[in-house]
């Protein structure tokens, strides 16, 4: 029977409709989602229907084993086995019988259910699959036992979810980023639309008008405009993304690596790509290439945020221009003290630091809450954010104005 996070025959994006009447269709869809012959319900898929159930069954069969395959009498006992042409069949048929987005989350449940990773190292298998983030973090962490006739066609899966990654994300991060404002920069012949209004009032109130007297006219006379100056033009900002690359954080390793390639693309931005489990890696000169730093990653290991925010530290030479984004679950493996006090420091030198807990569409992200708690002592909420989201993260911290932080920070 499917799990609590696999799909269910009761979605209707998920199947086809059958038959016109109700209690019929009630019956097929319970049936459906009970698996076996022996249901209760009384009824007998055919055709499609059938075709459906076998594909579920193959993967959320009844077995808790994932060797099982079959061995146990009941419902839902077809299982997948060791056979990668029957595993590459079976992708087939869930493309053809459900939704893209629910086809990532059955493979997601395949490799983890029934330890299909292994025959991911087939080249068959990957031109099978249907690429998404997670299977981009399963193919990193199997990288090293990749064999060379599989390598270049894990390249090709990666590359795909990147270049599907920068087009839904690039275009919006260049205009939000692009276009932003630095509010702490003030030019005195602004056009009209970079106009401040409120200084500009204040600065000119002496010139105000009223309606009774000569020439009155119940107005202020901007004689000195004050405006503010676009970021593209006026503003250098030094932005650090410092990434834990533990398995844990996966999806954000694979978001980040897109942005840290965005961001670099932009002339008014310094940026800097570090990532770390109990190591530092500084993979700047490959931000050119999100795939080459994705590959460059070693998922896994323990963590050690202090080190690596040493690291950032070292390479910090106008704090106030700088932004240190740190994606991290915070589940320190270093010293804790010297963390927070790093995150004081660089917050008193006028660093702006962004602690994020994930950089990714998944849900509320498992993280360490006393460091989360110690961090927010210190004036740096930590929070997950969306893709989407990431852009006016950043904005508003080029901006310096209160980052958008979820009420529950």
């Amino acid at each position: 029977m499917p799990t609590a996070t696999g799909p269910t025959a009761t979605d209707p994006t998920t199947l086809p409709a059958a038959g016109t009447d109700a209690a019929a269709e009630r019956l097929r869809r319970w049936r459906l989602v009970l698996g076996g012959e022996s249901d209760g319900t009384g009824c007998r898929l055919t055709g499609r229907d059938a075709a459906i159930d076998g594909a579920l069954a193959a993967l959320y069969r009844g077995a808790a084993d994932p060797a099982a395959d079959g061995r146990r009498q009941g419902s839902r006992s077809a299982g997948l086995g060791g056979s990668a042409p029957q595993v590459a069949r079976w992708l087939g048929d869930i493309r053809e019988y459900f939704p893209t987005s629910v086809v990532q989350l059955m493979q997601q449940d395949a490799i983890t259910r029934l330890r299909l990773d292994r025959l991911l190292l087939e080249p068959e298998m990957l031109e099978a699959v249907e690429p998404d983030v997670h299977l981009v973090g399963t193919l990193l962490s199997l990288k090293h036992a990749l064999p060379e006739t599989t390598r270049e066609t894990a390249r090709m899966v990666v590359g795909k979810v990147v270049a599907e990654l920068e087009r839904r994300l690039a275009d919006r991060t260049r205009a939000t980023l692009g276009g932003a404002l630095d509010r702490s920069a003030r030019v005195n012949r602004p056009r009209h639309r970079d106009i401040d209004w409120d200084r500009t009032i204040r600065a000119n109130l002496k010139n105000y008008l009223p309606e009774a007297g000569p020439g009155g006219r119940g107005t202020v006379v901007p004689e000195r405009l004050i405006g503010y100056a676009r970021a593209q033009r006026a503003v250098k900002k030094d932005v650090i993304l410092c990434i834990d690359q533990s398995g844990s954080m996966a999806p954000s390793v694979v978001h980040s690596a897109v942005f840290g390639a965005v961001l670099a693309s932009m002339k008014s931005l310094d940026t800097r790509l570090v990532v770390f489990d109990t190591s530092v890696v500084d993979l700047t000169e490959q931000l050119s290439d999100p795939v080459d730093v994705l590959f460059a990653t070693q998922l896994g290991g323990g963590t050690d945020i202090n080190r690596a925010l040493a690291y950032c530290q070292s390479k910090i030479t106008r704090p106030s221009e700088t932004i240190v984004v740190l994606i991290s679950d915070l589940y320190e493996g270093g010293i804790r003290n010297e963390m927070l006090k790093r995150v004081a420091a660089m917050k008193a030198a006028g660093i702006q630091f962004i602690a994020l807990l994930a950089l990714s569409d998944e849900g509320a992200p498992a993280y360490d809450h006393a460091h989360a708690a110690a961090l927010a002592e210190l004036g740096a909420p930590a929070f997950a954010c969306t893709p989407d989201v990431f852009p006016e993260i950043m904005a508003a911290a080029i901006e310096k104005r209160p980052l958008p932080v979820p009420e529950q920070c």
